[in-house]
């Protein structure tokens, strides 16, 4: 068995672990711990497959962002986990069905790809490009408007995110920045003359030598 086979071996078996241990964990918060390992071992794994921009992109996008964001949500939530359990084993028989449909599904479609087939060898005389080089030029040549597409929804869907943010609500205050800005002195404040209300009191004058009261 070679090193690459034994780490491969290693990592799977982590990988595995992990995932188990994130639907099996009671702890939410022990449960993103151990989905950010079993993203670590996928990208090993992706590693030992020379795809290092997918294993770098996996570590930085989801383990260094996505997960973080997940940890402080639900350390801040606070859940309440006697009150997830409510009901466990009310919906265990459905849920182990259609979980069992979804292997079988898996197995039915993955199996095929475990084949033995004759893969043609085609002599490549140019020199070998890196591994994020390579997907850097197909990217940017042969799905440059499939890649605009994308960047055009996710442009979207940040906008509506940040509109939907930006609601109006009744319980708070909002100032509108343009009639802070055209605002006048005068419009802040007006001296208004009122009559006395009550005639002023003369101060009693009291005998040379007597203490004040």
């Amino acid at each position: 068995m070679s090193v690459t086979t034994f780490l491969f071996y290693v990592f799977s078996a982590l990988l595995l672990f992990s995932a188990f241990r994130v639907v099996t964990a009671r702890n939410p918060v022990h449960a993103v711990l151990f989905l950010v390992l079993a993203f670590f071992q996928a990208s090993m794994i992706w590693m030992l497959l020379k795809a290092e921009f997918l294993s770098i992109a996996l570590v930085l996008v989801y383990v260094g962002a996505v997960m973080v964001l997940f940890l402080f949500v639900v350390m801040m939530l606070d859940i309440n986990v006697e009150n997830l359990r409510h009901g466990f084993w009310k919906h265990f028989p459905l849920a182990a069905l259609l979980g069992v449909v979804i292997a079988l599904e898996m197995a039915a479609v993955l199996m095929g790809g475990f084949r033995a087939v004759d893969v043609p060898v085609v002599a490549d005389a140019a020199p070998q490009l890196p591994n994020t080089q390579e997907l850097g030029k197909v990217l940017f040549t042969q799905y440059v408007y499939p890649l605009e597409v994308a960047a055009a929804i996710l442009l979207v869907a940040m906008i509506a995110a940040i509109a939907l943010t930006l609601r109006a609500r009744k319980d708070s205050k909002y100032v509108d920045p343009g009639e802070q800005v055209r605002v006048r002195s005068r419009d802040r404040m007006r001296v208004v003359k009122m009559a006395a209300t009550q005639a002023a009191v003369e101060p009693v004058s009291q005998p040379a030598g007597e203490p004040k009261a």
